[in-house]
């Protein structure tokens, strides 16, 4: 049974991929010869763009009595990291492209990405080098099949081609690409390039979404798109062992993910809600059993030593509101269930964030933008015990964990568009308990970011 479903998602993806030309096909033959007129005349054929972002972190000193493996560390420290992106699409059918992102990456994250739960840099990987190395992140097909309503037009952009699709859609991706490129969007928080950078402020901190150490893997989504409504599900391969380079291309070891969105109208003012759910299924190890496995041998605990086939669930609500012209807020809550080790993605067990952004014309400033937001996350029982036996995680481990405490984290951005293309962002992130841990911290964080795109 187990092969044949392994079967049955290879199969699933990669007939995905053959079909999306001849539904696509099928579909625009379907279409009024006007309005097929009109989307062949303005659909871009190729398209190409570029991204270029660094970021420059300086970390304060603070109190800390002890430290272990996985430890912030405490002395004063900086670090930079920086990607090039090339963002090349080409139009196969109507309504179908090939995405290709190159990047040339570089540099580690504070304490080379370890330490807090809420890391505090978005554009750090789980892995790095001193030297630039090259990555291909995205690799993608994307079908769009108009299914009615009035048409809109589609700007040219990053993995957009111009063109127009109806109001009513149906959007197929198959390849490589990230999970969070289709679900747990906002508008207020989750680009680390141009808004917030904390992880637990950009994405739903408890969301353990499939990736690879860089944050990327391969599978398939389907989003359709009807009036205010939307639902978008996709089935995505898992690390061969949680926090790897490698993926799971047999699908052996998978996600699966859900999200309903609804558009709607407050006070004359736009908003959004969404509710995503997701199902890991793989090899994990449960934090009791670990601790139970270290106590009987006189040795510290380690999940890797009691993985075995589980499943780990979890949900997000995720919420965007207009409050003003040039106003704008976000809430997101989610929890996981805290018995399994994390996955993929880092220890949060329940995350809240929130906060908002104004943009500068408030304050005859039009090309500058002021953002606030705060995150709380917190442990399952299990992960205390694990943590607190001395325990190592995919970010944090302190080596004990005496007196546990909800990491606590405040973030605020400046940026400033200098032209079209370029802009400077000024950030400041204030750290209480990092990695849960009463005894250490707070810590400062201060970052400059420097992002230009064409």
């Amino acid at each position: 049974m187990q092969r044949l479903l392994r079967f049955s998602c290879l199969a699933w993806v990669s007939t995905c991929a053959w079909a999306l030309g001849h539904l696509g096909t099928a579909c625009a033959a379907e279409e009024a010869p006007a309005a097929t007129a009109a989307t062949a005349e303005s659909a871009e054929p190729y398209s190409l763009h570029a991204q270029a972002t660094s970021v420059t972190q300086r970390q304060g000193s603070f109190r800390s009595p002890y430290q272990g493996d996985n430890s912030l560390t405490p002395q004063r420290s900086q670090k930079e990291t920086a990607d090039i992106t090339a963002y090349l699409g080409l139009r196969l059918w109507p309504g179908g492209a090939l995405y290709v992102n190159p990047e040339l990456d570089h540099g580690f994250g504070l304490s080379n990405t370890l330490g807090v739960a809420g890391f505090p840099s978005g554009e750090a990987y789980k892995v790095g080098k001193n030297k630039p190395y090259w990555k291909l992140p995205r690799l993608f097909v994307r079908q769009v099949v108009n299914l009615g309503g009035e048409a809109s037009a589609v700007e040219a952009g990053p993995n957009a081609l111009a063109g127009e699709v109806s109001q009513d859609s149906l959007t197929w991706t198959v390849g490589k690409f990230s999970v969070v490129d289709i679900f747990d969007a906002n508008s207020y928080a989750h680009d680390a390039r141009g808004d917030f950078l904390n992880w637990a402020v950009i994405d739903a901190g408890a969301f353990d979404y499939a990736a690879d150490a860089w944050g990327f893997t391969q599978g398939a989504s389907a989003d359709w798109k009807t009036g205010d409504w939307s639902l978008r599900a996709g089935l995505f391969a898992l690390s061969t062992v949680p926090n790897s380079t490698h993926i799971d291309s047999s699908f052996g070891q998978r996600s699966g993910v859900a999200e309903l969105e609804r558009r709607y109208q407050w006070s004359g003012k736009s908003g959004t809600a969404r509710l995503l759910l997701y199902v890991n299924e793989g090899r994990m190890g449960r934090y009791d059993d670990a601790v139970a496995l270290g106590a009987q041998q006189g040795t510290v605990p380690d999940t890797a030593q009691v993985r075995r086939h589980g499943r780990k669930s979890g949900m997000a609500l995720n919420l965007e509101q207009e409050l003003a012209p040039e106003l704008g807020g976000f809430l997101r809550w989610s929890r996981s269930n805290g018995g399994q080790e994390a996955f993929e993605f880092t220890e949060i067990n329940q995350s809240v964030s929130g906060g908002g952004a104004l943009k500068g014309a408030s304050w005859g400033q039009p090309g500058h933008t002021w953002g606030v937001a705060f995150a709380v996350n917190a442990l399952s029982g299990p992960a205390i015990r694990y943590f607190g036996a001395g325990g190592i995680g995919i970010l944090i481990g302190d080596g004990r964990l005496p007196h546990y405490g909800q990491e606590q984290i405040f973030e605020t951005y400046y940026r400033v568009n200098l032209g079209k293309a370029l802009s400077l962002t000024g950030d400041f992130q204030h750290i209480a308990h990092p990695a849960y841990n009463r005894d250490r911290g707070p810590v400062n964080i201060s970052s400059l970011r420097l992002h230009a795109e064409i």
